[in-house]
């Protein structure tokens, strides 16, 4: 029997346990859900629910409608600009970012949901607490563990044929896309970091870095060393820069929940989203 619930678990027939929220991390019916959200107490994924507003969603006349005047490539270059302010913050911030995804869903559960899944389960667990310490754009952020791991498994296919009837209020994720140039940028960045983790004359290897390497088929860090001219290797020696950031004339830094500018700039279409509040 347990094997048998084991086996159903997060699936369609289980009448325990919520499918939805196990598999995208979110379920339209929220706290009233008749099954169970077992939210989960370590991952490598967060989720930041409706952390994207999109202008197309948002920027409406006094009639309600759409404002019709935003062409395509504003929206692409808006949507890069947030991708990779969010992304660039999380990765120097918390640790390496395996993916990164955004919804591009209308139903209230997923609209502007943003998931990171980070290589280290570690880095998520930071994150989230720091997360909900932070303000992005104007908004307090909410971050939580989430159980998506595959998001090939949360992915709507019929979207990704082109082919799903349901449109924006589907229940499985629609996700935006971001521009292949930036694309190439961001995860290219994470090829060109572990080529410089692999051992150089004078390099000292932290725990991580020592098990990225026998994880890439190496015995150990010594093998490596062997495969150098090194007659030492210095460990415990630290560097430590001082940056000293001066505030150009006239400029206060001084962002905060009460003076911060907020969302988008309309003047020109010229979408800019506002760093991260501490």
């Amino acid at each position: 029997m347990a094997e048998y619930l084991a086996s159903i678990f997060g699936t369609e027939k289980d009448k325990v346990n919520c499918s939805f929220y196990f598999k995208i991390g979110a379920c339209r019916h929220g706290d009233r859900c008749s099954r169970l959200h077992n939210k989960p107490t370590f991952s490598q994924t967060i989720l930041m629910p409706n952390l994207y507003r999109n202008p197309q969603n948002s920027a409406q006349t006094a009639d309600g409608s759409h404002l019709s005047n935003i062409s395509d490539v504003e929206m692409q270059e808006h949507y890069d600009n947030f991708f990779e302010e969010v992304f660039t913050e999380l990765e120097e911030k918390y640790g390496e970012i395996e993916e990164m995804n955004v919804c591009d869903n209308l139903g209230d559960h997923l609209v502007g949901n943003v998931y990171v899944k980070f290589r280290y389960e570690e880095d998520a667990e930071k994150a989230v607490k720091d997360l909900n310490n932070r303000w992005f754009n104007g908004q307090p952020i909410h971050a939580e563990l989430s159980p998506v791991t595959d998001f090939r498994e949360a992915c709507c296919r019929q979207y990704e044929m082109g082919e799903c009837t349901r449109g924006g209020f589907c229940n499985f994720m629609h996700l935006k896309p971001i521009s292949r140039e930036l694309r190439r940028e961001l995860y290219g960045r994470r090829r060109r970091r572990r080529s410089k983790h692999r051992l150089g004359p004078g390099s000292v290897l932290g725990p991580r870095q020592q098990e990225d390497l026998v994880g890439h088929g190496h015995t150990s860090v010594a093998e490596d060393l062997r495969g150098h001219d090194h007659v030492s290797v210095a460990v415990g020696v630290k560097l430590v820069a001082a940056v000293v950031v001066a505030a150009a004339p006239g400029h206060d830094p001084g962002l905060g929940p009460g003076n911060d500018p907020g969302g988008f700039n309309r003047q020109g279409w010229s979408f800019s989203y506002c760093s991260f509040l501490t």
